[in-house]
């Protein structure tokens, strides 16, 4: 088990999310960064979609109640193991009675602490996700407080057999299929959406604005705070169905990117929606960061999803390998 002794607001258990109930109006919920999950997730040798913890309020500690392999994917934390530095996307083992120590992130906004097994809360509608709008799922349906307590599945494999697989930052090992500004921004690609040509000259300089991600956003959206852009004359919309990704702009016109937690559906004008290959990183981009939007293809967008795959297909195989030959050698 896991008992939390150092948490803030938040920090819940979440896996990919509830898919496939957006018709009745319950948000899928999930990881905010999918792939930091899935990587943690294939290191400790757990399906890509097992629950972990996300924290996004720091610092974060836990109590290990009993031996157990983990790692902590996602932003880079400075994560110690009783006091000893331990390295981003490697595994460990954790004896019983052992504390775990995340601290203000030096990159990303959030850490996914995953343990072999995973975490064992209820199932809701086929996902361990919590949906704190909803109160369900999780622990609870609430973020994570001092002195919860969490059970853990069981792990298919002998626990020591995977400590110390370890993998690059997805950053740098799919940095050719990644967009780098010249002056610090974080890219965003995205493609046009329903309503992008309403907005006449304004859609022209969404693309050009540099955005920033204001203070009043959350799991559910990124409210973008720069120069408002309207449409050419008034829009009156009957309300359409809304997922993560889809930027709309509101009549004051800040655009908001539906995140995680996105409404089911919303009558704002849609403008863009981001490329399901770069939620991952507009996941881990913190309040105040400073972004734009790059206007792709639908070609782009399925090139880069291929590549993250082959890059999570590697990490699934190697450290299966490393596995196998662990055991043999035991």
């Amino acid at each position: 088990m896991i008992e939390v002794i150092e948490t803030g607001p938040f920090n819940t258990v979440q896996d990919l999310g509830r898919p496939g109930y957006r018709k009745i109006g319950v948000t899928a919920s999930g990881a905010m960064d999918p792939l930091g999950l899935k990587l943690g997730n294939l290191l400790v040798g757990n399906a890509p979609g097992a629950a972990a913890i996300e924290v996004q309020t720091f610092p974060f500690r836990l109590r290990f109640t009993g031996a157990v392999v983990f790692t902590v994917a996602g932003a880079d934390c400075g994560a110690g193991l009783d006091g000893h530095p331990l390295l981003a996307l490697c595994t460990y083992v954790a004896d019983k009675g052992q504390v775990l120590d995340l601290g203000q992130p030096r990159t990303g906004a959030r850490a996914y602490v995953c343990v072999a097994g995973g975490v064992d809360v209820e199932p809701v509608m086929g996902s361990r996700s919590t949906s704190l709008r909803g109160a369900f799922g999780g622990n609870d349906g609430r973020y994570l407080r001092v002195g919860d307590t969490l059970s853990l599945c069981a792990a298919t494999d002998g626990h020591r057999a995977r400590a110390g697989i370890s993998v690059v930052d997805p950053a740098f090992a799919l940095s050719d299929h990644l967009p780098v500004s010249d002056d610090g921004s974080l890219l965003i690609r995205a493609l046009p959406a329903g309503e992008h040509d309403l907005f006449g000259n304004d859609a022209d300089r969404f693309w050009t604005e540099t955005w920033k991600i204001s203070s009043k956003s959350d799991r559910t959206g990124y409210r973008l705070s720069g120069e408002p852009i309207r449409p050419t004359t008034p829009v009156e919309m009957r309300s359409h169905g809304v997922v993560p990704g889809v930027v709309q702009v509101p009549p004051g016109g800040e655009p908001i990117v539906q995140m995680s937690d996105a409404n089911t559906a919303g009558g704002y004008p849609k403008i863009a929606g981001v490329i399901d290959a770069d939620l991952w990183r507009l996941g881990q981009a913190r309040i105040g960061s400073r972004l734009r939007f790059v206007r792709a293809t639908h070609r782009e967008a399925l090139d880069v999803e291929r590549a993250m795959a082959r890059f999570l297909e590697d990490v699934r195989v190697t450290s299966a390998m490393v596995t196998r030959a662990l055991n043999i050698m035991a």
